[in-house]
């Protein structure tokens, strides 16, 4: 029974107060605590229960891993996943499961029910040997399971408005979903049943959002350093590419001149020795990610010694 049909059951036995039998099965349903339990947690308490079942006969058995997003919005009371939805959530979502897990997870949908919009899916897994699938034969410990019990954290964190800063390699991924659920005034609940009977569960919501897109706004950082190497492109636009060595790796550098004429005035050819001290500006989220990189031309610089000839 879930917990939506745990709290009828309750509410028909309080409006039948002429019975004696009502009151005493709500006495006994409060007692349980049925009503402050929500239908993730009652499905985790029957799954572990199943499980020490299980594991009386085969100390080794293990459950069917499971994922649930659950997206609660204007337009999710029908119980249905609309195609742009999913179009816009569905990869998304199991993208940011890879870059946490650390290695590429596949998921694939099992079905789609109410309760808001509920999402069913599981990890992609190698078909076993024998014909008939085993519900408690998954792996212990899944590259979808380490990488949901980090993202479950991370978006916590988020929730929470905490920083984030050693999850920074995971920054990109959950902005993505961030700004797809924005789109179509979605909240995500994200709710994982691992191969142990254990739970983990967590939300991203508009508080969580709103801290997702602080978090993204830049800041400009700026020095000044000199630029030393040949010219192997130029462009009427102001552009200039300088390579800084002779070897095929070597770092090269787009130079732009704010005043095209200026660089027109100089007549640079293909191949010239240039020395152009810069103005190096790197634009920063709150994250220290460098979001964008510019190099500006501010004038002559001193002679450098001959680039090396080795590579």
């Amino acid at each position: 029974m879930t917990g939506d049909s745990w709290r009828e059951r309750r509410r028909a036995l309080r409006e039948d107060g002429d019975s004696a039998e009502a009151e005493r099965a709500a006495r006994l349903l409060g007692m349980l605590g049925t009503e402050d339990r929500d239908d993730e947690e009652i499905e985790a308490e029957h799954r572990a229960g199943r499980l020490a079942a299980a594991r009386e006969y085969a100390p080794d058995a293990r459950l069917d891993e499971e994922l649930q997003l659950r997206l609660t919005g204007p337009d999710t009371d029908g119980g249905a996943l609309r195609f742009q939805w999913g179009d816009a959530l569905l990869e998304p979502v199991e993208h940011m499961v890879s870059v946490a897990a650390g290695t590429p997870v596949q998921l694939e949908l099992t079905g789609i029910s109410t309760g808001s919009t509920v999402v069913h899916a599981r990890p992609v897994t190698a078909p076993a040997d024998s014909g008939e699938p085993d519900t408690l034969d998954a792996p212990a410990t899944s590259a979808a399971s380490t990488g949901l019990g980090t993202l479950t954290t991370l978006l916590d964190a988020v929730e929470s408005e905490h920083d984030i800063r050693e999850w920074a390699k995971l920054f990109d991924a959950v902005e993505a979903v961030s700004r797809a659920l924005s789109r179509y005034e979605l909240d995500l609940g994200v709710t994982w049943y691992d191969a142990n009977g254990h739970m983990r569960r967590a939300r991203l919501t508009e508080r969580g959002r709103h801290y997702v897109k602080r978090l993204r706004e830049t800041r400009d950082r700026d020095q000044e350093i000199t630029i030393s190497g040949r010219i192997t492109e130029l462009r009427e636009s102001g552009l200039v590419k300088v390579k800084t060595g002779t070897a095929k790796n070597a770092p090269a550098y787009d130079v732009r001149f704010e005043e095209p004429g200026e660089l027109l005035r100089m007549r640079p050819g293909l191949g010239d020795n240039v020395h152009f001290r810069v103005r190096f500006r790197q634009q920063l989220d709150s994250m220290g990610i460098a979001r964008s990189t510019e190099y500006t031309y501010l004038g002559p610089a001193p002679e450098q010694t001959s680039l090396s000839l080795e590579p």
